[in-house]
């Protein structure tokens, strides 16, 4: 093993008052021979999923221990999607990944650890985390908390978003009663971990899996489960020997990686957040990946699961499948994926998958009778969106897959949303949400309030919603976000008058609006930049001054 970087806060007779204040907290001469792994814990109460990362992370320095390393914890902040959902909590998330990559480059740099433990699992931590790893480029795994088990009212199985929060809609059209909502809403979640279906959460942690950057299970295995206590000891073990090995996240994380992490994407039919967070992690690991790379890989993988909200499965089902690995065996065995990349396990991909079986076809179809010949997710050009916009086709039922309507436009979520709930959209509108991107929101909320309601009010097979914000990985239905650019940089969603007619071909990848290249540019040139919504001297309005569009990734300018 190569000298350790902690060796310089460790080592000589200079660094005497460096090991006098870890001698204060019980450290022991000999703590310091060992690699020092930074267990990096975003343990907190307010997130189900993170609520009992505090015993992943002691599972985790085990693991470290019993390898001959020193472990050292250290917090990172989370914020929680859900309970943000709706109101101004929502401009914080995606602004926060960046603060957490941040935060974790200045404790690892200030402090020389030689390598880390990442213990996260919701949306916005998972690829601050890995955003990160790609930065620092210091030996580095990735463990997640597991997903949620299901909810079960009356015999169905519930997760947050078709339980409570489509219980919403249901409720506004007077199919559910308030008493019948409650009882929703006390079995939506009834354990801790990332919510149970193929949301933001459990979609990255999958792909961490493709990725590299995680131990095989790290999607799928229920939070409650002894098997991810497990996988939390072996992730400890096996930092210890990637430092040792001096295998670094950019080893891992090659072009041929993300690529792997696309098709899975669109394999399992994802979030679509993860086009923003797949290339902000490639940006930092300065790998050339691009929003167009998903559509291409789109329109060659096919979709083999449809997890909730796409279906009714849970990530507990998949788990009982045979869980990604046997996703990523499919993929491998039809020529699918780059099978020679290396990984975490010291292995490549292929060698950790090629021993996984489908053990379910209901749940994990095969590449040969596929749910679809594409991917879950596909990306959309045209005159409201010259640089793109992202849709999960795989949640769009067949009848709105090519859609015509009026614009519906509401310069916030907070005005479309009453509007739905005030029965003021109709069959065939396309609701616009506007002035929500990364710059405008600021922030790029998520729009899971509007979307789920739409579906709980029926209106899923009749009504679309485009918007220059986002969605939640829970999000169905004819719903396309990330239209860039976003209105607050000029682009044609700002432009678009109520009425205006918008056309929508998700087949032919296409998003306009039935105006001349004139009368935009007449438009252009009478529109009017509006006032940040951003207050003076806050970290949202120093983000909407350095965040870039959401075909970038939403990353911030050099």
């Amino acid at each position: 093993m190569k000298k350790l970087r902690s060796n310089e806060v460790t080592q000589g007779l200079a660094r005497a008052g460096h090991r006098s204040l870890l001698y204060a907290m019980g450290y022991v001469p000999e703590d310091f021979e060992k690699p020092m792994i930074a267990v990096v814990n975003a343990q907190n109460e307010i997130i189900p999923g993170h609520y009992h990362l505090d015993e992943i992370a002691k599972q985790v320095k085990l693991g470290i221990a019993s390898a001959g390393g020193t472990p050292i914890e250290f917090p990172v902040i989370g914020i929680c999607d859900g309970i943000a959902m709706n109101h101004s909590g929502m401009k914080y998330p995606l602004a926060t990944r960046e603060l957490i990559c941040d935060s974790i480059e200045a404790m690892m740099i200030g402090h020389k650890f030689d390598g880390m433990v990442l213990v996260g699992n919701c949306d916005k931590i998972v690829p601050g985390m890995l955003m990160a790893a790609a930065r620092l480029d210091i030996p580095a795994i990735y463990i997640s908390g597991g997903p949620m088990l299901q909810g079960q009212v009356n015999g169905e199985k519930i997760d947050l978003i078709s339980g409570a929060y489509e219980g919403v809609g249901l409720y506004n059209v007077g199919k559910l009663t308030a008493d019948e909502l409650t009882v929703i809403e006390e079995n939506s979640c009834p354990t801790c971990g990332s919510c149970a279906g193929l949301f933001t959460a459990n979609t990255m942690n999958s792909l961490a899996e493709a990725l590299g950057m995680a131990l095989p299970g790290n999607g799928t295995i229920p939070a409650p489960f002894g098997r991810r206590k497990q996988l939390a000891k072996r992730a400890g073990m096996r930092a210890v020997e990637l430092v040792k090995q001096d295998i670094k996240p950019r080893d891992i994380m090659t072009i041929g990686a993300f690529k792997n992490a696309a098709v899975l994407d669109m394999a399992i039919g994802g979030s679509t957040n993860t086009t923003l967070h797949l290339l902000a992690i490639a940006h930092e690991a300065e790998v050339d990946f691009k929003l167009e790379d998903f559509d291409k890989i789109s329109k060659t993988v096919p979709n083999l699961t449809k997890i909730s909200p796409s279906g009714v499965h849970s990530m507990h089902d998949m788990d009982n499948a045979g869980g990604i690995s046997a996703v990523l065996n499919e993929l491998h065995k039809n020529g699918l994926i780059y099978p020679n990349e290396l990984t975490v396990t010291g292995l490549t991909l292929k060698e950790n998958v090629e021993r996984a079986r489908i053990l379910d076809s209901k749940i994990i179809k095969t590449v040969a009778e596929p749910y679809s010949q594409q991917g879950g997710i596909a990306i959309l050009h045209g005159n409201l969106a010259p640089d793109g916009a992202v849709v999960k086709q795989s949640a769009v039922k067949p009848e709105m897959m090519r859609h015509t309507g009026p614009a519906r436009i509401f310069d916030s979520e907070e005005d479309a949303y009453e509007a739905i709930l005030g029965n003021k959209i109709k069959k065939g509108d396309v609701v616009v949400i506007r002035y929500e991107g990364p710059k405008g929101g600021p922030g790029m909320r998520e729009m899971l309030n509007p979307t789920a309601a739409i579906c709980g009010m029926g209106l899923d097979t009749s009504v679309a919603l485009i918007t220059d914000g986002r969605f939640s990985g829970g999000t169905r239905g004819p719903a396309i976000g990330h239209v860039s650019p976003e209105a607050m940089t000029g682009g044609p969603i700002g432009l678009l008058f109520e009425g205006d007619m918008i056309e929508i071909d998700i087949p032919d990848r296409r998003l306009s609006v039935q105006l001349s290249d004139e009368e935009l540019e007449k438009r252009r040139e009478a529109w009017v930049k509006p006032p940040t919504k951003a207050k003076p001297g806050t970290y949202l309005s120093r983000y909407s001054k350095l965040v870039t569009s959401a075909n970038t990734g939403g990353v911030f300018e050099k």
